[in-house]
């Protein structure tokens, strides 16, 4: 029998394979998942917190404005890896992509680390930035299509949590390569630029055993192997313990692999078939994206210029505000699994946004010192860091699954280039520390930009939690009446 149809595409096929995946209990091998590729956020924030507090300025002889420069060029490195290895991970698969992004960074950053001149670093913190852009396309499609869906939810925003984790790792390691007791002042910041690399070198052998994601080979005419692939993961379940309940055969799905699909046919799943979908995803990253940058890249100027702190303290009151972060996503996230994603959403960026207004007018009358500012700050971002993750889980689920991780891709650099404009504006606000009212007005506006996701989420948003991300959305390659709600 054929295995073809009359157009030259593979013959339609019957899988289970979602919902063997998502009736998976939990064990090592979802750990493997989770530690494997989750890391890519703790690189990331490692990266920009040790750039961050510019070591390398005075052996490289660098000015502020071309150290503000590599942020850029970091930032645009991101956005360039995001939306060129978001669309190949869609066309070649999650794990070659997976591992692609990782070297890339693995190679880049440590080259970083030798750099003699600016526009050597330049360079490199491109493709740094590049490899680290692509890890989160890739990775969230890959994270969300490996864990079942019970607990997607919170494993997939506690993931991307992470990211203050390796931004306090980052800030720690500063206080010791930064100081000139321990390491010469053209030697510690270079030491920092191999950190990421050494721990990225175990991870990308651990991510060698990761299967590739057996939705991407059954949407993509591999249904023998991935079905393999399932197999192979229930053996391993079962070894380490895992009880498997006998999967529902209604739940099959009939899907054809469609090939290559072209942009005209993404912008019609965009803004013709899922418009409010697209709103609330926009709305989201945007919404995140300028609030944080707002925050972390002035948070320092604020405490010098209004209260008074040395560049050197920063660091310590940045600890309680990265433990914040962290926290939040860790202790918030299982609410989205159980009390529902829009809901969840609306209560994190309403929080996070109304914190941050009650901080402006106690900030503005003058009645907070250095330490109850960032009190507040670790208040409102314990929520928002939780709000900001779930920005990408959301654009992950509600989407079909072979646009996956492109769609990620673009979403999150519209969200990184629509919040760049976040420091350049607050750093104008704050000024030389004067006038307070300033500042305060852009502190509600950050406020009122939150709360504004928060309600545009609970308004348009999509009830995906413990769903099947094809019961979310279906795929471009099912073969069914009257597929997709156009919602």
């Amino acid at each position: 029998m054929s295995n073809t149809s009359t157009s030259g595409l593979p013959a339609p096929v019957r899988s289970l394979v979602p919902a063997r995946m998502d009736r998976l209990p939990w064990t090592r091998f979802h750990w493997m998942i989770v530690v494997g590729l989750g890391f890519s956020w703790v690189l990331d924030g490692l990266e920009i917190q040790i750039v961050a507090s510019a070591g390398f300025q005075k052996s490289l002889g660098l000015s502020a404005a071309e150290v503000g420069l590599l942020g850029t060029i970091y930032l645009l490195g991101q956005v360039t890896g995001a939306l060129v290895f978001g669309r190949m991970a869609d066309r070649l698969g999650r794990k070659k992509l997976f591992i692609l992004t990782l070297a890339i960074y693995l190679v880049a950053s440590g080259i970083a680390g030798l750099s003699p001149t600016f526009w050597f670093l330049a360079i490199f913190r491109f493709f740094a930035g590049m490899g680290i852009g692509g890890e989160y396309a890739a990775i969230n499609s890959a994270i969300d299509e490996l864990i079942p869906s019970k607990y997607r939810g919170h494993v997939d925003i506690a993931i991307n949590g992470t990211y203050w984790g390796g931004a306090a790792l980052g800030s720690a390691a500063n206080l010791f390569l930064l100081n000139t007791d321990y390491f010469a002042e053209d030697v510690g910041w270079r030491i920092g630029f191999f950190i990421g690399p050494v721990l990225g070198l175990a991870i990308i052998f651990l991510r060698r055993h990761i299967p590739e994601s057996p939705r991407w080979l059954m949407t993509h005419g591999r249904e023998q192997e991935a079905e393999a692939t399932v197999d192979d993961i229930e053996a391993t379940v079962r070894k380490q313990g895992g009880t498997i309940e006998p999967v529902d055969e209604s739940k099959a799905l009939t899907v054809q692999a469609q090939g290559h699909i072209p942009i005209r046919t993404i912008f019609g799943v965009l803004f013709s078939k899922y418009p409010k979908r697209t709103f609330v995803g926009l709305a989201m990253m945007i919404t995140q994206s300028f609030l944080y940058n707002a925050i972390f890249f002035t948070y320092a100027l604020v405490l010098q210029n209004f209260y008074g702190t040395s560049p050197s303290s920063t660091q310590y009151y940045f600890f309680p505000f990265a433990i914040g972060n962290l926290l939040g996503p860790l202790l918030l996230g299982r609410l989205f699994d159980t009390w529902g994603r829009r809901q969840m959403i609306f209560l994190t960026y309403g929080v996070s946004g109304a914190v941050l207004a009650v901080s402006a007018v106690l900030f503005n009358a003058g009645a907070l010192d250095a330490t109850t500012q960032t009190i507040f700050w670790c208040v409102s971002f314990f929520f928002a860091s939780a709000g900001a993750s779930s920005a990408y889980l959301t654009v992950s689920e509600i989407f079909p699954l072979e646009l996956r991780s492109q769609v990620i891709g673009y979403f999150f650099a519209i969200g990184q280039i629509a919040g760049s404009v976040a420091p350049l504006l607050y750093g104008i606000l704050i000024g030389d520390g004067t006038d307070r009212g300033p500042l305060t007005v852009g502190y509600f506006v950050g406020a009122g930009v939150m709360v504004l996701g928060g309600l545009i989420a609970l308004i348009f948003g999509v009830d995906a939690a413990r769903k099947s991300l094809e019961d979310i959305t279906e795929p471009l390659s099912i073969v069914r009446e009257g597929k997709g709600s156009g919602s």
